[in-house]
C-alpha cells in the first residue's frame, strides 16, 4: 500500500538499487518472491526495502523472546513471624530470608498478632528490627513498618553488594537476642 510516486529502494541484503517509481518496485519485489515494505515513511523520498516480510517478523518474534528470557523477574517472597517465636523457628525462617534477599527477590516480613497481641503492636516492631538487623548488608527495609489490624509487616529490599561476603559477616541472633523469646513452664512454644 506504498502511495508515493517514487521511493528510494533497497534490496534484501540493504545494498541500494536507487529512486524507482513505486509500480516498479513493486513488480521487482515480485520478481524476487519478496514483499516491499516501506521502512522509512518520513524521508524524501521514502525509503523502501525488498525483504521476505513472514521471515522478518519471526525473526523480530523470535528476538523479543530471547530478551525476555534473559530478564530476571523480581518477586516478593513473604515469611510469617510471631511474637513469642522459638530461637529455632526464627533462625529457620531468618535462613530462608537471607536466601530469598541473596537471590535477588524482595522479602514481605509479617509479624502476625493474635488475642492480646493485637494491642501491643510494639512486640510485632521488635521482632521486625531484630530481623533487619540480621539481614544488614543482605537487605534493607524499604519504607517503615506498616500496622494493620492483626499483624506489622515491612518489606526487605536486597542491597546491591549483597551476596557472599555479606552471607559470611551475618550470623543469627543468640537465643537472648530473640525479642518476645520467654519459655512458658509447662507449655511448648508456639512457632
Amino acid at each position: 500500500m506504498i502511495r508515493n510516486p517514487e521511493i528510494r529502494v533497497l534490496d534484501d541484503e540493504k545494498k541500494p538499487l536507487g529512486v524507482m517509481s513505486g509500480a516498479d518496485a513493486l513488480a521487482l519485489a515480485r520478481q524476487r518472491g519478496m514483499d516491499l515494505v516501506e521502512i522509512a515513511p518520513a524521508a524524501q523520498p521514502p525509503v523502501c526495502r525488498i525483504m521476505d516480510y513472514g521471515k522478518f517478523l519471526y525473526e523480530l518474534h523470535k528476538k523479543e523472546h530471547e530478551a525476555k528470557k534473559h530478564q530476571k523477574q523480581v518477586q516478593i517472597k513473604e515469611i510469617k513471624f510471631r511474637p513469642k517465636i522459638s530461637i529455632h523457628d526464627y533462625a529457620f525462617k531468618l535462613e530462608h530470608v537471607k536466601r530469598f534477599l541473596e537471590e535477588g527477590n524482595k522479602v514481605k516480613i509479617t509479624v502476625m498478632l493474635r488475642g492480646r497481641e493485637k494491642s501491643r503492636p510494639e512486640l510485632g516492631h521488635q521482632v521486625l528490627d531484630k530481623v533487619a538487623q540480621d539481614c544488614d548488608g543482605l537487605g534493607k527495609l524499604d519504607g517503615g513498618p506498616r500496622r494493620l489490624d492483626w499483624a506489622v509487616s515491612a518489606l526487605l529490599v536486597p542491597t546491591k553488594t549483597g551476596g557472599k561476603d555479606a552471607k559470611a559477616k551475618n550470623t543469627p541472633g543468640s537465643p537472648q537476642e530473640v525479642p518476645g523469646n520467654r519459655p512458658q513452664e509447662g507449655h511448648p512454644q508456639e512457632g
